[in-house]
């Protein structure tokens, strides 16, 4: 063998194990920052499995896949470009558009409270936006399109916590790294939510086919926890969009120099660490988000009259002027 055959395959096993030390580096690295977005992570999955509460079993993981896919489309085609395009072009535009999105999230989640509160106001409100579905597809749709605008907010945070706690300047790297994490954080969340929603068929079918009486036990209870326990998402989801959207806007509003939402924040916190120092870590995640809760829950309901009789109004009179397909 000629020793430029020699060098030459020398030169590929370096820059195979160059590949190799880059692929290690950035899965390390959307590991470590999707740990980060943890918290963003969890109010995903628990909002998630309100979008196929009320359709039958059949129809449950099918519309959980495409509102999966739509999260990939999200981060990937929208998201990852414009994260990046923007922190090197514009990054000032990142928090007053995190703020408009937060500014959604308050709405849908103050919507939901109306909706428990008093149902026949907020159904009159929910005609005046958009037209009723009529049929059970149009239905699905319907709840299909709005899982993915909510994801897509919730993706944009994720991915902004991601792009700020990647430490690499590579501009491809941290593409790739974005990326990496993007789907990740993806599967594991419609992962977790198709669990969810399919563990009621699981405890039914152990109740009928387990062989031992233990067992069919064990499914029986399953059967009679997960409507409740799917309640308690429902809460728990609607309560995390609130507060989620209510600390994107705060922590915007504390990056434009009103500071008064972003302290009142931190002294609950402190304090609850304090009071409760036995639990501190917990007492203090709870006062921000009890707190996050209260302030999305206010500009949330400030929102719903101003999208009854102001956004929904004026997108109406938009679309009226454009030309209509046949």
């Amino acid at each position: 063998m000629s020793v430029g055959l020699l060098a030459l395959l020398d030169d590929v096993a370096g820059l195979v194990k160059v590949a190799a030390a880059s692929l290690d580096d950035i899965a390390g690295q959307a590991a470590k920052a999707g740990v980060k977005a943890a918290g963003a992570v969890i109010d995903d999955a628990a909002v998630t499995p309100n979008y196929v509460h009320g359709f039958t079993a059949d129809r449950e993981l099918p519309i959980v896949g495409k509102i999966a896919w739509g999260s990939i489309k999200n981060k990937l085609i929208f998201l990852l470009p414009a994260a990046l395009i923007l922190s090197i072009f514009a990054p000032w535009l990142i928090t007053p558009l995190l703020m408009i999105g937060g500014a959604y999230l308050c709405y849908e989640g103050a919507e939901k409270v109306f909706h428990a509160l008093a149902p026949h106001e907020a159904e009159h409100h929910e005609a005046s936006l958009e037209p009723v579905a009529i049929d059970a597809v149009s239905l699905e749709e319907r709840k299909i399109a709005g899982a993915i605008k909510t994801d897509f907010i919730l993706s944009a945070e994720i991915m902004t916590i991601i792009l700020a706690a990647i430490e690499v300047p590579d501009f491809w790297t941290r593409a790739a790294i974005l990326a990496v994490a993007g789907i990740g954080i993806t599967i594991a969340v419609y992962g977790a939510v198709a669990l969810i929603v399919k563990a009621d068929d699981f405890g039914l079918w152990t109740a009928t086919h387990a062989r031992t009486g233990a067992a069919r036990a064990f499914g029986r209870g399953i059967v009679k926890f997960m409507p409740v326990f799917m309640q308690v998402l429902s809460l728990i989801g609607t309560a995390a969009m609130t507060w989620v959207g209510g600390s994107i806007v705060a922590h915007g509003l504390h990056e434009f120099g009103i500071n008064g939402p972003e302290y009142v924040i931190e002294a609950a916190a402190h304090w609850a660490e304090h009071t409760f120092s036995a639990i501190g870590a917990f007492a203090g995640w709870f006062a921000t988000a009890l707190v996050d809760f209260v302030i999305g829950l206010a500009l949330g309901a400030l929102l719903i009259p101003v999208a009854g009789y102001v956004i929904a109004p004026a997108w109406k009179a938009i679309k009226g002027m454009l030309p209509k397909r046949a």
